[in-house]
C-alpha cells in the first residue's frame, strides 16, 4: 500500500474539491445532530433535511472563490489553512445572506438555523484540516520507510534551530529523493538547547557533537543560518572534518523559494565558504557621489578583477563605463554577461593593448574618462618569469603609456591596481608591479608640486591573492581532487593571504575613491593561509581522505615564487584610514625625472632582447628585488 501512495505525487483538483464537499456534507449532519443533543427525530430531520444539504452546496460557491482546492494535498502549510478559514467564513455568509433574501420572499427555504450553521462550521474547519494534515504525515512516513529500507542511509545533523533550519528539516522530510534522515537541530542560542523541533530535539553548539555521532552513527551536518560568521563556519567545519562528517550549506532562503523549495538545493561547503571573511562595510554614499555621472574606464576589464569591478561600478550609475582588454574571446563574454543582466548603464567594450599609445590616446580623446581603474597586468609569476620582456612591456610601459595620456586628457583619478607580490618582489611580475607604483607615485608628487588645482590624483592599491582568479591555486586544486590526484603543492610551509573577488573590489573602490593622490593603500588581508592545510580541508570537503584516497606531491618552489606574501616591505609603514580594512603604506618617494628616464631605457633593451640586461635594470629600479628560485639569481650575486 506505501508503494501505492509513494506512485502519487499529486491529487487531483477534482478529488480535492470532490472530498472537501463531503467534509462539509458530513459537517452539516453532524451539526444537526449535535445541535439538538443527539436525539434524533425522524420528522425533525425531514423538515430540517434542505437546510443539512445547503450547507454543502454554499461550501462548493466559497471554494470556487477562494480555491482552497488548488493547493496540493502533502505540502499543506499555513496559507492553505487560512484560505480553508476563508472557505468556511464565506460559505457562513452565503448562508446569512440567504436567510436574509428568504425573510423578504414567501420562498420559506428552511435553511440550516444560525447555531447549527456555526457547530458546522467549526466541525467542517477542523476536518478539512485534520484529513489534509493525514494526508501530509502519510506522504512522509512513505518516505521515512524508504529510508529506512535503503541501504545506505544518511544520517544528518542541522545546525540552525531558526526558519532556515526549519524549513531545511520540512523540505527533506517530504523530498523522496534524499536519504537524508535528521536526527537533531545544533544552536548556538542557549535558549533553544533543550527544545524540541518536530520531535527531535536542539542541542548547544558544537559541545555535544562528539556524543551525537558515537550515538547516532551521524554522516552529515547542514548548517542552516543564514547570517553565520566566516569564522564560526570555519569553526563548524574544522570540527566536521575531524568526525569525518559530510558539511552542506543552505542558500538564503529567497535564493531556495525563487529556485523551488528542493533538498537539491542545499550544496556542499566550499573551500571559499571558510576563506572568505565576514561581509564589509562600504561607505556607498560617498562612491556612489563619485561614481554616478561619470565616465569611467576599467582597463583589463575581462580578467578576474577587472570583471568584478565593472560589475560593481555599474551598480553606481556612472554615465558611461568603458569595458577595455586585449583579449578578443574574454570581451566577447563579458559583452554578453551584460547584455544578459540587462543593464541600464550605458557600456562602451573596447578592444585595445594599453601598450598602443595612439589607440589609448583615441580612447581617452574620444570619451573623455573622469575616473580610470588600471587592472590591467601580466600577474601569472612562473609564465612571466620565463618572458620577463612581455611582463616589463606590460606592467611598466603599458602602464606609463596609460598614466602618461590620462595626466595629458586631464583625467580625475587613476587608481592602479597592484598586488601584494611587489613588496620585496622575488620574481619579475613582483618587479615589474612595483616598477608602476613607483612611476605613478612619483608622476603623482610631480604634479602635485608643478600643478595646484586640476591635476590627475593616481592611488595605488596593494592586495594579496584572490579566490577562484584565472591561474589561482584553488581551481587548479579542485581539478587535481576531480581527476582523483595527487594535489601538487610546491612546498610544505609555503602560505598565501586570500581575498575573496567581490570584497577585494569592494575595498579598490573605497580606496580610489577615498584617496586624494600619492597614496598606497593596502588591505587587511586576514590571516595567511597554509597552503598545504588549504590542500588537506578541500581534499577532505569533497568526501575524500588524504593519503588513502588522495595524495599530496611537494614540487619544489616554481620560478621566482617565494614562500611568504608580505603587503609591506622593511622601510614601510602604515597608518590608518576610515576603515578598517583600508590601510595606508608610508612609502619611499622617488624623483619623477629619475624613474621616467630609468623606464624609458628599457626600449634599446627591449629592443636588444637580453633578458639578462633587462632584468638587471629591472632590478637596478627596485633594489629590494632579489630573485628566488630562478635563473636571475645570478644577476644578484654579481652586485
Amino acid at each position: 500500500m506505501l508503494g501505492n501512495i509513494r506512485n502519487v505525487r499529486i491529487m487531483p483538483k477534482s478529488m480535492v474539491a470532490f472530498l472537501d464537499f463531503i467534509v462539509f456534507g458530513i459537517s452539516g449532519f453532524l451539526g444537526y445532530i449535535i445541535r439538538f443533543n443527539f436525539e434524533f427525530y425522524l420528522n425533525d430531520f425531514n423538515k430540517n433535511i434542505l437546510g443539512v444539504f445547503t450547507f454543502p452546496i454554499f461550501g462548493i460557491m466559497a471554494m470556487s472563490i477562494t480555491k482552497s482546492y488548488d493547493g496540493i494535498v502533502r505540502l499543506t502549510g499555513l496559507k492553505d489553512i487560512l484560505k480553508l478559514f476563508q472557505t468556511v467564513l464565506i460559505s457562513i455568509l452565503f448562508l446569512e445572506l440567504a436567510r436574509l433574501f428568504d425573510n423578504y420572499s414567501s420562498l420559506n427555504l428552511q435553511l440550516m438555523p444560525t447555531s447549527v450553521a456555526v457547530i458546522s462550521s467549526l466541525i467542517a474547519m477542523v476536518t478539512l484540516v485534520l484529513y489534509r494534515f493525514i494526508v501530509k504525515e502519510v506522504f512522509i512516513f512513505a518516505k521515512t520507510q524508504d529510508q529506512t529500507k535503503a541501504s545506505k542511509e544518511k544520517v544528518a545533523l542541522i545546525f540552525g534551530a531558526g526558519e532556515a533550519g526549519m524549513i531545511t528539516n520540512e523540505v527533506i522530510k517530504r523530498d523522496s529523493g534524499t536519504q537524508l534522515s535528521i536526527v537533531g537541530f545544533l544552536d548556538d542560542d542557549p535558549k533553544k538547547e533543550g527544545k524540541q523541533i518536530d520531535g527531535k530535539s536542539v542541542y548547544r553548539g558544537l559541545e555535544d557533537l562528539r556524543y551525537l555521532v558515537e550515538k547516532h552513527k551521524i554522516t552529515d551536518l547542514i548548517i542552516a543560518i543564514q547570517n553565520l560568521s566566516t569564522s564560526r563556519k570555519r569553526e563548524i567545519t574544522e570540527t566536521c572534518l575531524k568526525y569525518d562528517l559530510h558539511i552542506s550549506i543552505v542558500p538564503p532562503v529567497s535564493q531556495w523559494v525563487n529556485g523551488g523549495l528542493e533538498a537539491n538545493a542545499i550544496r556542499e561547503v566550499k573551500i571559499e565558504d571558510l576563506l572568505g571573511r565576514d561581509q564589509i562595510s562600504l561607505h556607498r554614499p560617498i562612491i556612489r557621489n563619485e561614481l554616478e555621472g561619470k565616465v569611467v574606464l576599467v582597463t583589463g576589464a575581462a580578467g578576474t578583477i577587472g570583471r568584478e569591478l565593472c560589475m560593481q561600478i555599474s551598480n553606481y550609475q556612472p554615465a558611461l563605463l568603458i569595458l577595455l582588454d586585449q583579449s578578443e574571446a574574454s570581451l566577447y563574454e563579458l559583452e554578453q554577461n551584460f547584455k544578459s543582466l540587462d543593464s541600464h548603464v550605458p557600456l562602451k567594450f573596447v578592444l585595445a593593448d594599453i601598450k598602443n599609445k595612439s589607440k589609448i590616446q583615441q580612447v581617452l580623446k574620444s570619451f573623455k574618462p573622469n575616473l580610470i581603474f588600471h587592472a590591467a597586468a601580466y600577474k601569472h609569476v612562473p609564465m612571466m618569469e620565463h618572458h620577463p620582456e612581455e611582463s616589463i612591456n606590460n606592467n611598466i610601459i603599458g602602464t606609463k603609456i596609460l598614466a602618461d595620456l590620462a595626466v595629458l586628457n586631464k583625467v580625475e583619478k587613476f587608481v592602479l591596481v597592484s598586488t601584494d607580490k611587489a613588496v620585496n618582489p622575488t620574481n619579475v611580475m613582483g618587479a615589474t608591479k612595483r616598477a608602476a607604483e613607483i612611476y605613478v607615485q612619483a608622476l603623482n608628487e610631480f604634479l602635485e608640486k608643478n600643478h595646484q588645482e586640476n591635476y590627475t590624483r593616481f592611488v595605488t592599491t596593494r592586495f594579496g591573492n584572490v579566490l577562484g582568479s584565472s591561474g589561482s591555486v584553488i581551481p587548479l586544486f579542485k581539478s587535481q581532487i576531480f581527476k582523483g590526484g595527487p594535489v601538487t603543492v610546491t612546498h610544505p610551509e609555503i602560505t598565501r593571504y586570500f581575498m575573496t573577488i567581490p570584497e577585494a573590489c569592494q575595498l579598490v573602490l573605497e580606496a580610489g575613491i577615498i584617496g586624494n593622490g600619492g597614496e598606497v593603500f593596502v588591505f587587511d588581508m586576514g590571516e595567511a593561509v597554509k597552503i598545504v592545510d588549504l590542500a588537506k580541508k578541500m581534499i577532505q570537503l569533497s568526501g575524500r581522505k588524504v593519503d588513502e584516497d588522495i595524495q599530496i606531491v611537494f614540487t619544489g618552489l616554481r620560478d621566482g615564487e617565494k614562500l611568504y606574501e608580505e603587503l609591506l616591505n622593511d622601510s614601510e609603514s602604515v597608518g590608518l584610514t576610515h576603515h578598517p580594512k583600508i590601510l595606508i603604506a608610508r612609502v619611499q618617494s622617488f624623483n619623477y625625472s629619475k624613474i621616467n628616464t630609468q623606464i624609458e631605457m628599457f626600449s634599446p633593451l627591449l629592443e636588444k632582447a637580453n633578458e639578462s640586461e633587462i632584468v638587471a635594470h629591472l632590478k637596478a629600479i627596485v633594489p629590494e628585488f632579489i630573485s628566488n628560485a630562478s635563473r636571475f639569481q645570478i644577476l644578484d650575486r654579481m652586485n
